[in-house]
């Protein structure tokens, strides 16, 4: 039943997808950037909804009272592709950090361009990282949520994380807080594969980091929360 429900899913999923991006276009890339924003929000509230109906898997938002409403930092653990664009679901403009690789993808590169998104070199080291933190600083002049993973890639759950520096680079350079945010997504909707695992998802909005902590004491902070949190949802 299981990988009768997952085939139905990704079935679902792509033709939804195509469907918004293909069908939204026209109207939405000439219009103002909130149309972009609503419209990627509608698109991951449908993705929940499938996940609901198709494969029993509820997706549970704990910690409210943390979520940032104005310009802020968000740090999630990421796991799969799910708790990425599950973010448009919750915030109010959320803004991601996505490597350069992912704008060859036709009708997505157009709508990431018109939503604003930061695009990073990986490759490009210091200059990225100057880049990086330029590009964050007018999306928070807009009031915006800034979402970068701090691991870079997703990662198994209970795997050993593996921080990189562009989180401590923006931490360091803009006066915002850091919102870490704790999931379980990766064992309900796997790394690689198709199979989508009955259960609840849970994103959990964990108390915010505030500016000023030294480098060290920041990331350790960061990844003790972050993992903490994470590691006690897997059970669920």
């Amino acid at each position: 039943m299981t990988t009768l429900r997952s085939l139905a899913f990704a079935f679902l999923f792509y033709l939804w997808s195509v469907l918004v991006a293909v069908g939204c276009a026209i109207v939405v890339l000439p219009a103002p950037r909130s149309w972009c924003t609503e419209m990627m929000r509608g698109w991951a509230k449908g993705i929940i909804f499938l996940l609901r109906v198709v494969c029993d898997i509820k997706v549970e938002v704990r910690g409210r009272e943390h979520m940032p409403t104005g310009a802020a930092l968000l740090a999630p653990k990421h796991q799969c592709m799910f708790d990425v664009f599950a973010q448009f679901a919750f915030m109010p403009d959320a803004c991601f950090v996505m490597k350069k690789e992912l704008m060859w993808i036709p009708f997505f590169s157009w709508y990431a361009l018109k939503a604003k998104m930061i695009v990073v070199d990986r490759e490009g080291h210091s200059a990225a990282l100057r880049k990086l933190v330029k590009d964050a600083q007018e999306r928070f002049a807009e009031h915006r949520q800034v979402i970068i993973a701090p691991e870079g890639t997703r990662t198994a759950p209970g795997a050993a994380p593996d921080y990189k520096p562009g989180i401590a680079a923006l931490y360091r350079e803009i006066d915002v807080p850091v919102h870490p945010i704790a999931t379980n997504a990766g064992v309900h909707w796997p790394k690689h594969g198709f199979t989508r695992k009955p259960g609840i998802i849970v994103f959990e909005y964990l108390e915010p980091i505030q500016p000023g902590l030294k480098r060290a004491e920041f990331m350790r902070t960061l990844q003790e929360r972050t993992e903490t949190a994470s590691n006690a949802l897997l059970t669920l």
